[in-house]
């Protein structure tokens, strides 16, 4: 073969109308038949580059070459048309619509005038079979799992024919039985001819996978390895700069009086199902409790409940031994010193079009020290927003920066910083690190269990199970809605032994968890 690579990405710069440097002279080389990682903090300059070789983007200086020729892409569907496919971390699926409607829009076959169904789904079937993906073509998308999800969108991506598939951190929200199933199938599709781009801050995973990784740093290209001939903390130093501790150092919880009572919590989804079932649980002082379970299993539905976002459970919830009341149920918990880092940071955690200092101070601005007289006191503020951008290193030129102009990590970033400062009594910790660096995830490890060292209850609720047995001292399993397990102590639980909850292959019975309620 005269060139060795599918594609090449030579000297790409871009630079937003604002004059922000994405990305300054960066090389990506593609093998044939490959799977490979790109590596990079938050604010790297990863999620542009896919965006260039996406054509959801252009680049300011720079060429590309797919298989020795040079193309531009317009856009996604002039990459797509040049057998480029993307899977976003966030899936881009109608769950209204089935997983055949969902891969075959815009390529819809026709009879006549008609959508020929028999005839699509006949294909999905078809596409299904031949890459050894176990989906149901007439099954409609919200009775998916997340693992079935991902997995549609990758045969989305392929019946569009895709050789060169972008996966954007594709294991987040999956079990290590349903990370390990993908591995398989990533290995099979690279066996037969395709090239996988690998998005992942999780370098245990990238390092089992992948066989080159190009590395990112602050927009800038630190070269391209073999990865079997560097170590885990040989590509965190070239992702940060400097040596990141990856175990979460802590000394063992002590445990005070009980901060959260939940009593018999039941909660309806938004299609009025069961989605928690009679569940109660306590937290305490000085106590971080993580909430494991694959996305969809109640999680979602508890902390809307406990944070005051859904007002109609039953049950009863009780902060120091205040109950927090339905109605208005937001404030009285903010009132009560209960933060709340959402799992979805762009809807529920920042005001996008407002700067990182508005932000920062959106739960303090009536704050004495923030106001002098009638008017706020600028000179107090600029330095409070200056301090947490500091101290949570929020990457921005400007802290007048409108959040909307961030990265996804830093949106993260001035979220936590929020949330985490000031006097907490309880912080709900939903996702905190998701989609961010490891350098940045090491550092809010380090926050919550600073938190909880000086007195705060924690609840961790994480697709990622390492970080739930890392940063965790108890955890209790969500299953179908239901606790199925609870670990007093997450230091004898393991990742196998959790993910067998998770899915509901075992679950403890009542006596082994009367420790729930202790």
């Amino acid at each position: 073969m005269a060139n060795e690579y599918i594609l090449e990405m030579k000297d790409i710069t871009k630079v937003y109308p604002n004059g922000v440097i994405a990305n300054k002279d960066v090389d990506l080389s593609l093998k044939y038949n490959e799977i490979h990682a790109i590596l990079g903090e938050n604010g790297a300059g990863k999620s542009t580059l896919m965006k260039i070789l996406f054509g959801s983007e252009q680049a300011t200086e720079g060429k590309i070459y797919l298989q020795g020729e040079e193309v531009v892409f317009n856009d996604s569907l002039h990459a797509i048309q040049n057998g480029i496919g993307m899977v976003h971390q966030h899936f881009m699926l109608d769950p209204e619509l089935t997983v055949t409607e969902n891969i075959i829009l815009g390529m819809e076959p026709k009879k006549g005038l008609s959508l020929d169904y028999k005839k699509a789904r006949q294909l999905v079937a078809d596409a299904a079979k031949k890459y050894n993906f176990n989906v149901r073509p007439g099954q409609k998308v919200s009775d998916l799992s997340v693992g079935q999800k991902q997995k549609v969108e990758i045969l989305k991506a392929l019946t569009r024919g895709a050789k060169i598939l972008i996966l954007d951190e594709p294991t987040a929200v999956l079990t290590p039985q349903e990370t390990e199933e993908l591995f398989i199938q990533l290995k099979q599709l690279r066996d037969d001819g395709h090239t996988i781009v690998f998005i992942s801050h999780k370098l245990n995973e990238v390092k089992e996978i992948c066989t080159r990784g190009t590395v990112l740093r602050s927009g800038v290209g630190m070269g391209s390895y073999d990865l079997s001939n560097v170590t885990i903390e040989e590509l965190s130093r070239l992702m940060v700069g400097r040596d990141v501790v990856r175990e979460v150092e802590k000394t063992k919880a002590e445990p005070q009086e009980v901060a959260l009572k939940v009593n018999h919590l039941t909660v309806l989804d938004d299609e009025l199902n069961v989605a928690v079932n009679d569940v109660s649980f306590n937290v305490r002082k000085g106590q971080i409790i993580g909430v494991a379970g694959v996305e969809g299993n109640g999680q979602r539905e508890l902390i809307d409940s406990i944070t005051g976002l859904d007002e109609t459970y039953e049950g009863t919830i009780y902060l120091n031994g205040t109950e927090l009341m339905r109605k208005n149920g937001t404030k009285q918990r903010r009132d009560l010193s209960m933060k709340h880092i959402p799992e979805d940071r762009n809807t529920l955690g920042v005001m996008p079009d407002a700067s990182i200092t508005e932000n920062l101070i959106a739960l303090n601005y009536d704050k004495d020290s923030f106001n002098k007289g009638m008017l706020m006191d600028s000179s107090v503020i600029q330095n409070f927003s200056d301090s947490l951008i500091d101290k949570y290193q929020v990457k921005t030129d400007s802290s007048d920066t409108a959040v909307r102009m961030l990265s996804g990590g830093n949106v993260q970033k001035v979220v936590a910083a929020r949330e985490m400062e000031g006097e907490v009594e309880l912080l709900v910790a939903d996702q905190p690190t998701r989609g961010i660096d490891i350098g940045a995830a090491s550092f809010i490890h380090d926050q919550l269990i600073g938190m909880r060292k000086d007195g705060a209850a924690i609840i961790l609720v994480s697709a990622d199970i390492n970080e739930v047995l890392a940063v965790s001292d108890s955890i209790v399993v969500f299953y179908e809605g239901e606790i199925t397990a609870y670990f007093d102590d997450a230091s004898t639980c393991d990742e196998e032994i959790l993910g067998r909850y998770m899915l509901g292959l075992e679950q403890m019975s009542k006596e082994e968890m009367m420790e729930v309620n202790h």
